[in-house]
């Protein structure tokens, strides 16, 4: 599986594009600004995107896909908790003194347990909610993107629109830390960790 890691967007978030190699189909996750780069590695990789999937409607994962789709024709899947905030990205953008552009629509919601195909492989959705209503994490393999939920020793933000402490943790217990050990964890900011680190020493959960 190709799994390539681009930092993008005003606060520096991570997109992912993850492709089949056998087929050369890919999905990208959390475009969060910078779309022609995004395009541009696609390209460089020898992938054709299929979906651009957003683990949650926060501006700095969500920005670039409006801009994305343009280039790629493909859809842009969330959970349908999220739309609203995904609708209301120039409001999130002046919380921070920034300026934001509206947000394309998602054309597909998921919910927990769906299948997101691309070639031969597909992500399976797991609503993991806490940072916001509608966050999913997404699994292919023995790789799980985690948008916001968690990071390398911390937990996302639970302060923002819809976030909450205790439906937070109750989601990494019950969706991430039932997974295999060894399982990468990718977040949505700062490095890759796995699912036996975090359980072992991430302050949150001992």
């Amino acid at each position: 599986m190709i799994i390539e890691t681009l930092v993008v967007g005003m606060i520096q978030a991570n997109c992912f594009i993850v492709g089949d190699p056998a087929t050369r189909k890919a999905v990208v996750i959390d475009p969060g600004g910078d779309a022609p780069v995004i395009a541009k590695r696609l390209k460089t990789l020898d992938l054709t995107a299929e979906a651009i999937v957003l683990t949650h409607g926060h501006f700095d994962h969500v920005e670039g896909a409006g801009d994305l789709k343009k280039l790629t024709n493909v859809p842009i899947i969330a959970h349908i908790e999220d739309v609203p905030l995904i609708k209301a990205l120039p409001a999130q953008g002046q919380l921070f003194g920034l300026t934001v552009t509206p947000a394309q629509v998602p054309d597909k919601t998921v919910k927990d347990g769906d299948e997101i195909p691309f070639g031969a492989l597909s992500l399976k959705v797991l609503h993991t909610p806490g940072h916001s209503p509608g966050s999913i994490s997404v699994v292919v393999g023995k790789d799980i993107f985690v948008g916001d939920l968690l990071f390398a020793g911390s937990i996302g933000r639970t302060d923002l629109m819809g976030g909450n402490y205790e439906t937070l943790i109750n989601s990494v217990e019950k969706k991430v830390f039932t997974l295999p050990e060894d399982t990468v964890v990718h977040p949505g900011h700062g490095p890759d960790t796995s699912v036996g680190r975090e359980k072992r020493t991430n302050p949150f959960f001992r």
